[in-house]
């Protein structure tokens, strides 16, 4: 179960409203939706929690490069949703090198078929590896708006409400919860 909502920076204030990430499959795409949500080209948070197991926080201010943040990388990383947040650059691997490299394949009989289970934990644990455990991004990502970085760091279970209070968008947000 996952929560997301869309916090736009208007005249009057905050302004929510929750958004269904089912057609979203890149970082790209959930830019464009935030910049969406204020035409004036005012500040757009993407708040997206996933069972209180990890938080992430997308910044978007007009046509500047998304900012993110993501509490837990590695729980982050075994939801669809998270994956759309944990970006080579975000997690500071080469881009597109997801790609087997051919030449370091080990050819030893299971090419026709037959699996060898220890490589396959082999082969698990380097992409676990990959993702670390704990915070990725941008922790001073809200530091403007008045939830510093150490305070950031510090959120686990109702993240994003405490986010909301901090911002002055607590009621806003509750009303698309």
């Amino acid at each position: 179960m996952y929560f997301a909502a869309l916090l736009a920076r208007t005249e009057d204030g905050w302004e929510a409203s929750d958004t269904e990430l089912d057609d979203v499959e890149t970082l790209s795409d959930l830019a464009d939706l935030a910049r969406e949500a204020s035409p004036d080209e005012d500040t757009v948070l993407v708040l997206i929690e996933q069972e209180d197991a990890w938080f992430g926080v997308v910044r978007v201010d007009g046509e500047d490069d998304p900012r993110i943040y993501v509490s837990d990388a590695a729980a982050a990383a075994r939801s669809s949703y998270g994956e759309i947040l944990l970006t080579d650059e975000l997690l500071g691997r080469e881009p597109g090198n997801d790609a087997p490299d051919l030449d370091a394949l080990d050819l030893d009989g299971t090419e026709d078929g037959e699996t060898d289970d220890a490589d396959d934990a082999d082969d698990a644990g380097s992409a676990d590896a990959s993702v670390p455990h704990g915070p990725v991004g941008d922790a001073a990502i809200l530091d403007d708006l008045g939830v510093g970085e150490k305070e950031l760091l510090s959120l686990s279970e109702d993240a994003l409400t405490e986010i909301a209070e901090a911002l002055g968008a607590s009621e806003t947000l509750e009303t698309v919860r």
